[in-house]
């Protein structure tokens, strides 16, 4: 299988038990926090795709694996 290119990243960071994007990558809204769940985090660590819906905008991202610092996802985001 070929690599996930890094355009199809995006960084998240989890503070408090809670997983925050600095900057959503479709509306550009600051700081969101998502209702992803730290099970959910660890499946996606465990490359289990996972979908997260974001409040913002109501956009949902594909994500195929994450690493400590990025989500990993099936469509170009940078």
């Amino acid at each position: 299988m070929n690599p996930i290119p890094f355009e199809h990243t995006w960084p998240y960071e989890k503070q408090m038990g809670e997983i925050y994007l600095s900057e959503c990558p479709y509306c550009k809204t600051s700081n969101v926090l998502t209702h992803m769940k730290a099970s959910s985090l660890e499946l996606a660590k465990e490359k289990v795709k996972q979908r997260l819906n974001l409040p913002c905008c109501l956009r949902t991202m594909t994500i195929l694996e994450a690493d400590d610092d990025y989500f990993w996802t099936d469509e170009p985001l940078r």
